[in-house]
């Protein structure tokens, strides 16, 4: 048997296979109050991504002249693998990274759709097994989002690296519903915000930009509900099953830390320049060292910095393995800071738009006939 380690009702669980639990009689009406806020928030941030009312696919951007990303997010333009190129290949490098990462974001949100998938099938509480399908749904227009998006500016994605490939064949085959809710909800959400946020303030594509700030209102809500199993959850685990979430957690970061974005994991896209990954990666340790990985990680937007900061203000680190991110941030700088995440203020934004849109279409199908009632 599976040792969930939820020690609350709302995220009490069933055997995957066990459909018998639920349609007991007695489960419909053994619903918590836990997510109606955030359930019935759905709708206010409701979006569609083959409507250009909310985001036009078809504005146009010249990536054949133009860096999607600026050159300082590019970390190979910013090395000897530079030297090595000419002013047209280094923006089609440039792209040629970016494309790299939405594509990791796009396998990401269909890892984040089965997982919460997977969680309609165990979650006993009627009101969590809604607020999961609510996501699945919110996943898929994300898939959605990104597939349209790297189709219009690159036509295909590129395939999934192995790090990431085999944390969310974890996530999602895992038995352990701490385990899919840390992983997913908190440390992959919490990289997507991070991330998001980077490209919100960052791209000089205003369609990637729309289409991130529509992505950040759904995680944002995502994210919480990771919160919410932490605050519910974290402070009645005992030492044992804490040490056991703790150094799980840890040992995620660790591989994202390390591997998430590295030359290996991106060896596709340099053959057409010309470039051995081994090459590139020897240039890229050459010329960014463990020193400059802290620097980035001063900014708020820094995807592992994200991290960290969500699993801090979880109650997750303890003195066991502080040691383990304090090498890379201040830890005492960021539990100063309130616990909300990079992006949220951008998400907020957005909400309040959608809101607008969305209030002046209630009544109105996207063809322009009245809903049926």
């Amino acid at each position: 048997m599976a040792d969930h380690i939820t020690r609350d009702p709302i995220y009490d669980t069933v055997d995957r296979d066990d459909f018998d639990s639920m349609i007991e009689v007695d489960r419909y009406s053994d619903r918590s109050g836990a997510f109606d806020e955030i359930i019935a928030s759905t709708d206010d941030h409701f979006w569609d991504p083959g409507d250009p009312t909310y985001v036009d696919f078809d504005a146009p951007f010249d990536s054949d002249r133009e860096m999607i990303m600026p050159k300082e997010f590019v970390v190979e333009l910013n090395c000897a693998v530079a030297d090595r190129l000419d002013e047209g290949q280094k923006i089609r490098l440039a792209n040629e990274a970016t494309r790299f990462n939405l594509s990791q974001i796009l396998h990401g949100e269909q890892g984040a759709l089965s997982l919460s998938a997977s969680l309609c099938q165990v979650l006993r509480d009627p009101g969590a097994q809604e607020y999961a399908a609510n996501q699945v749904r919110e996943e898929a227009r994300h898939v959605h989002g990104f597939s349209r998006y790297v189709e219009k500016r690159f036509g295909t994605p590129l395939p999934a690296g192995r790090t990431l490939a085999t944390l969310m064949n974890e996530l999602v085959l895992a038995p352990e519903v701490y385990k899919k809710l840390v992983g997913m909800q908190m440390l992959i959400e919490g990289l997507a915000m991070g991330a998001f946020a980077t490209f919100h303030s960052k791209t000089n594509d205003p369609l990637l930009r729309r289409l991130v700030q529509l992505v950040m209102t759904d995680e944002a809500f995502h994210h919480r509900f990771g919160r919410i199993w932490a605050g519910r959850t974290v402070p009645k685990l005992t030492e044992e099953e804490h040490e056991r979430v703790e150094d799980w957690a840890a040992k995620c970061f660790e591989t994202l830390l390390f591997n998430l974005v590295n030359s290996e994991q991106k060896q596709a896209i340099y053959p057409q320049f010309g470039l051995e990954w081994e090459w590139v990666r020897g240039a890229v340790l050459e010329a960014f060292t463990d020193e400059d990985r802290r620097q980035m990680m001063t900014q708020s937007t820094n995807i592992f910095r994200v991290l960290i900061k969500t699993l801090l203000h979880a109650g997750i680190i303890t003195e066991r393995t502080r040691d383990r991110y304090s090498m890379w941030v201040d830890m005492e700088e960021l539990r100063a800071e309130d616990s909300r995440v990079a992006g949220e203020d951008v998400a907020e934004e957005a909400l309040a738009e959608l809101r607008e849109i969305n209030r002046g279409r209630s009544k109105i199908g996207r063809a322009g006939r009245p809903l049926s009632s």
